[in-house]
């Protein structure tokens, strides 16, 4: 299953959220359903961001947590203007590549428990 989301838009909301997460920790909560990516995060002090961001993606609804800093390195060295990603399930690696693919990069990540 292929969540296509708009590179920039994913990275600022992704940047927002992050800023409510845990900061031992840094996670961040993705519910995946068509048309929708919802991310959330929380933190000790109970604090709670929650963001929504329209994704091209028709698969089944997953939720999978994932340390945003990751997420926000490999944004920050991608090219293209849409990240694919590529979700199995909440255990499953996520595989995350350009649409402008030139140089046949493929960035891996692993899920977190949340």
């Amino acid at each position: 299953q292929e969540m296509i989301a708009d590179k920039e838009l994913l990275k600022g909301a992704l940047t927002r959220t992050a800023i409510l997460s845990n900061e031992k920790f840094r996670g961040v909560r993705f519910k995946v359903e068509p048309g929708m990516l919802h991310l959330m995060a929380h933190n000790p002090e109970h604090e709670e961001a929650e963001e929504d961001l329209e994704v091209d993606y028709d698969g089944e609804e997953l939720t999978i947590g994932f340390n945003v800093s990751y997420l926000l390195d490999v944004l920050s060295v991608l090219d293209g203007d849409a990240v694919n990603m590529g979700l199995i399930d909440a255990t499953a690696s996520c595989v995350i590549t350009s649409n402008q693919n030139n140089d046949g990069a493929r960035y891996v990540v692993m899920p977190m428990r949340i």
